[in-house]
């Protein structure tokens, strides 16, 4: 699923991990996605895991972010049908679409259950039989199909201005609620383009994402496209963490470092 440009180009994604680290001072493992066409494909990175048990893929993504391991998986280590359709390990067939289970537990009624269903990104079935996570850092996923970078909203931001410092582009982005990774990690690996999310509640529950962390997934080369653009942005003084000015300052002296005539 590497997007144009990205199928036979390695990074340096240990530099990139270091220079993320030290633009934002994250808290959590930067991690990367790679999806395989063939089980054996999966099943031959270095040091993977194999799930013993069944999880959800909020799970399988957070043993990557939040214990650092690498970790493969098929439909099969999956709990259900909404987990494998996601990420294209399961058809996004009639009765997936009807969302029965959700009905008076997310959703009122079947007809809003459906509308969410039809508003979820997910990855074409029929292309990939695994997937693996693993700390972007280990480059065991060289490159990996998106990054997940978790952040919170004030480090978030400032990522994004790195996106948009060179070639600045209009991010719109949606929230289908529940199965939010459809939003982040769904989204990326269809459209190839940056992903921001709120983790939804499975992805809280099961996967431990802590109330303050955002989620956005991107390809190696727009995350190293957005660690460029934050460099530029700290030399101007634009950087993490911003430090606040005071509500009541006269702001003409703060606004003329940022903001110098000309």
């Amino acid at each position: 699923m590497q997007q144009a440009g990205t199928k036979d180009q390695n990074f340096d994604l240990a530099g990139m991990v270091t220079d993320l680290n030290t633009l934002l001072r994250l808290k959590t493992t930067v991690t990367g996605i790679k999806m395989f066409a063939r089980v054996e494909e999966m099943a031959a990175i270095p040091k993977i895991r194999r799930p013993s048990a069944v999880h959800t893929t909020d799970q399988i993504v957070s043993m990557a972010s939040r214990l650092g391991w690498t970790v493969g998986i098929t439909a099969d280590d999956l709990v259900g049908a909404q987990c494998r359709a996601v990420i294209g390990l399961a058809p996004q067939d009639e009765k997936w679409l009807a969302g029965e289970s959700y009905v008076g537990v997310w959703h009122e009624n079947a007809e809003d259950a459906r509308k969410r269903q039809e508003a979820l990104n997910v990855v074409p079935y029929g292309s990939y039989q695994a997937l693996a996570v693993s700390p972007l850092a280990s480059g065991r996923l060289n490159p990996p199909d998106i990054c997940l970078v978790y952040a919170t909203p004030g480090q978030m931001i400032i990522l994004i201005n790195g996106l948009q410092y060179t070639g600045y582009k209009k991010f719109e982005w949606g929230v289908v609620g529940e199965t939010a990774c459809a939003d982040s990690w769904g989204r990326a690996l269809k459209t190839g383009e940056p992903s921001l999310s709120l983790p939804c509640f499975a992805e809280r529950r099961y996967g431990g994402v802590p109330d303050e962390e955002m989620l956005m997934a991107l390809s190696p080369a727009h995350l190293a496209k957005a660690i460029a653009g934050m460099k530029a942005l700290a030399k101007n003084g634009l950087r993490y963490p911003i430090p606040p000015y005071g509500i009541q300052s006269d702001v003409r002296a703060g606004m003329g470092v940022s903001y110098p005539r000309k």
